[in-house]
């Protein structure tokens, strides 16, 4: 049972709703023998909805869901390819976009405006094309509904990801219709808030008008993917691109009733799910860093808070080195821009090794050292801030600072 309704974490990802197919193989993109294509197809034409970038530089890829997303009605595939970007590739990148739809489309007998793409790796780099359509062909004979072919896929996109991330959950609607939600995602460096190097794909066979799917995605969005930082650099590829093809067989949702609300709980649960894989993943990283702000003003407030210490340089080295240097999160929260009076502020360091009062009203606490190096030493540290101001708050997520960050960063290209 998660949160308060009945819904239930299941195995599998992108392949868990009725009637999606993935494979994901290796296309000589990379390394020879390293999956670097993925397929997401679904057996009847869905709704999309997607959100995108907000980096001015917006790769080829990008350019192009925007306008299947925006422009046209339905989508039915994903081609995703991982080790070169097609970032600032100008026309002949985005002919490379509809080159590779074209492929997709005749291999699998669909339109060609329902053939999503989707890039991630090096920028600057034109895709091998002629290496990108054999890898279509070479996906289309081998597309399964299991979820190791969801596995596939979700591990074909990777970067400098350490491992897949994926997460599928059920629930019931009103008229007792058994419904999926499922996700991949890949994401570890060149994340920050709104949204990263970070490409996620969620389906799901609810029945649900295209204007209610992108409301859900484009408000839930805000909570979840928005709210991870690892490095600070937003990327020109990132993408969330959501699909329902209906066949759960439910009554169509077309307004913002119960069932409405009940599948935004489950792409929350989904999409929450995926950022904090993404930030605990974080390039070099050992902890997944989480920060709360409570007792907030407004929620605007808050998430301004959250995000300014959860990107703060000097605050993720600090959790690398399990130092509980409040004064660095003190400090990050005074020059956020929001308003709020420093010596009302109380924090709280957290983890399964216990939770720690770490300042009251603003100053240091009687606290032990030895009991705050051993939260911040677990996997996984939440850091709570109450401004005392009112009752909104916002959870960002990243992780800590380390040396082997700058080691991956600085040869990423050889």
């Amino acid at each position: 049972m998660l949160k308060k309704i009945d819904m239930q974490q299941i195995e599998g990802g992108v392949t868990a709703a009725k009637g999606f197919l993935a494979a994901g193989v290796a296309a000589g993109i990379k390394k020879e023998g390293i999956m670097d294509m993925a397929l997401i197809y679904s057996e009847k034409p869905c709704h999309a909805a997607g959100t995108f970038t907000t980096n001015v530089v917006k790769a080829a890829p990008v350019k192009w869901d925007q306008d299947i997303v925006y422009n046209h009605q339905g989508a039915q595939a994903v081609v995703c390819n991982s080790g070169v970007a097609n970032a600032c590739t100008g026309t002949e990148g985005l002919g490379y976009c509809r080159e590779t739809a074209q492929a997709a489309a005749a291999a699998l007998n669909i339109l060609e405006d329902a053939v999503l793409v989707a890039s991630t790796g090096v920028i600057g780099k034109q895709i091998p094309i002629d290496k990108i359509i054999a890898g279509v062909q070479k996906l289309q004979p081998v597309l399964k509904g299991d979820a190791a072919a969801g596995t596939q896929a979700a591990t074909a996109i990777m970067t400098t990801d350490t491992h897949k991330k994926e997460v599928a959950v059920t629930f019931t609607t009103s008229d007792g219709t058994k419904v999926t939600v499922g996700g991949c995602c890949k994401g570890s460096g060149m994340i920050h808030p709104n949204m990263c190097t970070m490409l996620g794909f969620v389906t799901t066979d609810i029945d649900i008008t295209k204007e209610l799917l992108q409301e859900a995605l484009s408000e839930n969005i805000k909570d979840t993917f928005n709210m991870v930082s690892v490095d600070g650099d937003t990327s020109t590829n990132d993408t969330v691109l959501l699909l329902a093809n209906g066949m759960a067989g439910n009554a169509k949702i077309t307004e913002k009733n119960a069932d409405y609300e009940v599948f935004a709980m489950a792409l929350d649960y989904v999409n929450t799910y995926l950022s904090k894989q993404i930030a605990g993943d974080g390039e070099g990283a050992t902890a997944l860093f989480e920060v709360q702000v409570i007792g907030a003003e407004s929620k605007e407030q808050a998430v301004t808070l959250a995000k300014s210490i959860v990107t703060s340089s000097l605050t993720k080295a600090a959790i690398y080195g399990h130092d509980a240097n409040w004064g660095r999160i003190l400090c990050a929260m005074g020059y956020s821009g929001a308003q709020f009076d420093p010596e009302q502020v109380d924090l709280y360091f957290e983890s399964k090794a216990g939770r720690l009062q770490i300042i009251e009203n603003g100053v240091a606490t009687d606290y032990s050292e030895e009991q705050a190096t051993e939260i911040l030493s677990q996997e996984a540290v939440k850091a709570i801030a109450d401004v005392k101001m009112g009752d909104a708050q916002a959870t960002a997520w990243g992780c800590d600072l380390t040396y082997d960050y700058i080691k991956i960063n600085a040869d990423y290209r050889s």
